[in-house]
């Protein structure tokens, strides 16, 4: 028997499901947000030590105390924060929710000199794009990257009434495994099953 059969929280599927309850999550809360670090923990564990039955979902989210302020998307403080964080037994996976500015390749060499803000003030211009970064990984298993770009106020105009309700996801592989390994290393001294 493989250990997702054992534990169907290890699976990826699992992981793909709880990084999709993560977004909703956070987008409900809208734009503009700080960000979130969230646990991941065996939802049959949670169903236990709370004596209910919770739904089908291998995983439950176990949201963290907001981060310090002045801990943004993307800074040295949060690369420092995720070094200093360990969790408790029974948590095995965690998921980072950032908002992020993603620049063109084609642009790179117009924002070599540029600050961050002066970056984020160039947003309406179109030289830089927001968006979220999805990080999730397991302690000793899959890991997945994911990007929701902010739409922009053009795409919301012609995509008509409710059209902020719509997550719009793409795959992130390859571009935040730094994100990922700091996230992995969060399990070092701690995590159990």
């Amino acid at each position: 028997m493989s250990d997702s059969q054992a534990a169907p929280w290890r699976s990826p599927q699992a992981l793909n499901r709880a990084a999709l309850e993560a977004v909703e999550l956070v987008h409900a809360a809208g734009w503009d947000e700080p960000p979130q670090l969230i646990a991941l923990v065996p939802a049959e564990l949670v169903a236990r030590a709370l004596d209910a039955t919770l739904d089908d979902s291998p995983l439950a989210l176990v949201t963290q105390e907001p981060l310090p302020a002045g801990v943004e998307g993307g800074s040295p403080e949060l690369a420092d924060f995720l070094a200093r964080t360990t969790w408790p037994a029974g948590v095995v996976g965690a998921v980072l929710v950032q908002e992020i500015l993603v620049v063109d390749p084609a642009d790179g060499e117009a924002i070599g000199g540029l600050s961050l803000e002066e970056v984020r003030a160039r947003v309406p211009e179109g030289l830089a794009r927001q968006a979220r970064l999805i990080s999730a990984v397991l302690a000793e298993g899959p890991e997945l990257t994911l990007i929701q770009p902010r739409p922009t106020e053009a795409e919301l105009a012609e995509a008509g009434p409710f059209a902020e309700d719509r997550v719009e996801l793409r795959d992130g592989t390859g571009v935040a495994d730094g994100v990922l390994a700091a996230l992995r290393a969060t399990f070092d001294g701690g995590g159990a099953d």
